[in-house]
């Protein structure tokens, strides 16, 4: 079973940190931030259910 917590966990600390990379002029960062965050979920989602 999926393990819910912890890619939530995941989400959740990449979420902050996102908005301020904008204001530095630096959205690309700000996509790849989330981007990560969002892969590194799907990661720990498909490692629990194999």
């Amino acid at each position: 079973m999926a393990d819910y917590e912890k890619m939530y966990h995941v989400l959740f600390h990449a979420i902050p940190r996102a908005p301020a990379e904008p204001e530095r002029q630096n959205a690309g960062l700000a996509a790849g931030i989330l981007r990560a965050a969002q892969q590194m979920a799907e990661e720990l989602y498909i490692a629990d259910e194999a």
